[in-house]
């Protein structure tokens, strides 16, 4: 996990998780004004809430929150997400991405736990509309929220959330299903695509698609946020 930091004429001198210190070169590694916290050490932290706490030379010490979630397959289920854009010229009325999710687990996922998120950039403040032309699931069972991040990040302004009514039942263990959206403004006046964190201008077909994430019960399971 890289964390990126400011270090205004400073140097990291430890890092703590309560009053452990973790052991540079081995539970982090520090290159430039990057830090990177070990794979193994996350592994070995229990599942929920992980703060450490970054001390520097001088100036206040700094506390990093990291959620702990357990991925590997357990029966609870695990999920891949695929997508391609119907539309990929650089402007566009409408974002369309196709979306075809998979479970991968060992056990059925209940579909009202699953969550997929699309980050774009809006392009003007408009109000927009979600649509579901079809789903596996039934487009009744396919909810859309657009949300607003309270900070801009790079390629990305707003998100569509995309969730599942308890009436789109359960995925069981190796199957998939495939979800066509569409989200325009209300008054019909273009996105700009190019640079837009989720849209893939490359692939015509399902293709594995990290910058699409995918929750169960609120956990990221699938791809990486911007």
């Amino acid at each position: 996990m890289p964390v990126t930091l400011t270090l205004n004429g400073n140097t990291l001198t430890s890092i703590k998780n309560g009053t452990a210190t973790l052991i540079a070169g081995t539970d982090y590694t520090v290159s430039d004004t990057t830090v990177t916290i070990q794979k193994a050490y996350l592994a070995a932290q229990p599942v929920g809430t992980t703060t450490l706490t970054f001390n520097f030379s001088a100036g206040a010490n700094a506390a990093l929150t990291v959620s702990v979630i357990n991925t590997t397959s357990s029966g609870s289920g695990a999920i891949k997400v695929q997508q391609y854009n119907s539309t990929v010229t650089a402007t566009s009325n409408t974002l369309n991405p196709r979306i075809k999710l998979t479970n991968t687990g060992t056990s059925a996922i209940n579909m009202s736990d699953v969550l997929l998120r699309y980050y774009y950039t809006i392009d003007g403040e408009i109000a927009q509309n979600f649509f579901c032309d079809w789903s596996h699931v039934g487009s009744s069972h396919v909810t859309g929220t657009i949300v607003k991040l309270a900070t801009s990040l790079t390629g990305a302004d707003h998100y569509l959330k995309i969730g599942f009514t308890s009436g789109a039942g359960s995925l069981a263990a190796g199957a998939s299903i495939e979800i066509q959206i569409r989200v325009s403004k209300s008054d019909w006046s273009n996105y700009s695509q190019t640079g837009d964190y989720s849209f893939d201008p490359t692939h015509t077909a399902y293709a594995d698609w990290s910058k699409k994430t995918g929750y169960i019960a609120g956990a990221l399971q699938w791809g990486t946020e911007p």
